[in-house]
């Protein structure tokens, strides 16, 4: 028997459980989009618990039950349809790994899926600034001093990136568009107005309403087209995150949260999916995911562990639900 969410809203639930038991009891084929950032291996903290992929350790020990997440994805997500892993490549240490270098995460987690059974669709580089990340990290590599006493061990900043893996078969949903002031568009949105009114998903906002922003949805024009095409997405703001996320720990909690950008859950909600469809986020946080998906009218589903973050997530995606959709208004 499914377990009941412990927050729901109109088209959206938020269950304080672990997503891989969480996916096994969903119905095959039922997600449309998955969005989400995994743990990267053990380089953070995020709970106790140890059903917490982060807990696994790294390397291989992280693979080996990253694999078990993989299967449960590639179970869940409908054919046709795309996930989007967001990830970097790791620090190796001097101390811990015996030399200092990276560490192919990236490379590791395109190999899991693949095995799971999804094709490699593509990966977005994302532009992080080099100053930023020395300041933060203070790495070796990234320090000008060290090119003066050798920069044989300097190297380039770390990007994130978002890797794109497709469930290979005939898509029974199309991610329809139509260039702007085409009437096309009008065609398109007056069917996905019908899909969300059947669902129940514009209740409150006069029909008149709802299809403008559809249309508005449903043009995508070549100027957009070229910047999501781009292999490096040099538009996404670092700072652009849900704001509340310290509220979401707990007395003496010192671990770790690093939500998503904002930018980059739209870029994805943009090309990957159309009003309606179910956006699932396993490793659901503080509900980013969610948080972008209500607001552009499409159904969610997130897993999260932590009560702190399930609680916050909560809020923020009743506030999503509170103000409508946006329809990407801003890309």
């Amino acid at each position: 028997m499914t377990k009941q969410p412990e927050y729901q809203g109109n088209g959206w639930a938020i269950h304080n459980s672990d997503c891989i038991e969480g996916m096994h009891a969903m119905p095959q084929n039922s997600v449309d989009c998955a969005i989400f950032s995994p743990p990267f291996g053990d380089l953070f903290v995020y709970s106790d618990s140890d059903r917490d992929l982060g807990n696994a350790g790294e390397g291989d020990a992280f693979m080996e039950q990253y694999a078990f997440f993989a299967e449960a994805l590639t179970r869940v997500l409908r054919p046709g349809r795309i996930a989007c892993v967001h990830c970097t490549d790791l620090p190796m240490r001097k101390g811990k790994h015996g030399a200092i270098g990276l560490q192919d995460f990236s490379g590791d987690l395109i190999r899991a899926h693949s095995d799971a059974g999804l094709v490699y669709h593509g990966r977005a580089t994302i532009w992080k600034d080099p100053v930023v990340e020395m300041q933060r990290t203070k790495a070796i590599g990234l320090l000008y001093k060290q090119i003066r006493k050798d920069s044989a061990m300097n190297r380039v900043g770390m990007p994130d990136y978002m890797l794109f893996f497709r469930k290979d078969a005939p898509n029974e949903r199309p991610i329809q568009h139509a260039a702007p002031s085409d009437k096309e568009a009008v065609k398109i949105a007056k069917e996905w107005l019908d899909d969300l009114t059947r669902q129940g998903l514009c209740a409150g906002t006069p029909p008149d309403e709802v299809l403008a922003e559809l249309i508005r949805d449903a043009e995508f024009d070549v100027m957009e087209w070229q910047r999501v095409a781009s292999p490096v997405w040099m538009d996404i703001q670092q700072g652009n995150v849900l704001r509340n996320y310290r509220d979401a720990k707990g007395a003496n909690d010192e671990k770790h949260v690093c939500p998503l950008q904002l930018d980059v859950i739209r870029k994805c909600l943009r090309l990957y999916t159309r009003p309606g469809d179910v956006v699932m986020d396993p490793f659901n946080g503080i509900g980013s995911t969610g948080y972008e998906a209500v607001k552009a009218r499409r159904k969610y589903i997130g897993f999260e562990l932590k009560p702190e973050y399930a609680a916050q997530a909560n809020k923020n995606l009743k506030d999503a639900e509170q103000h409508g959709a946006d329809l990407f208004a801003a890309e």
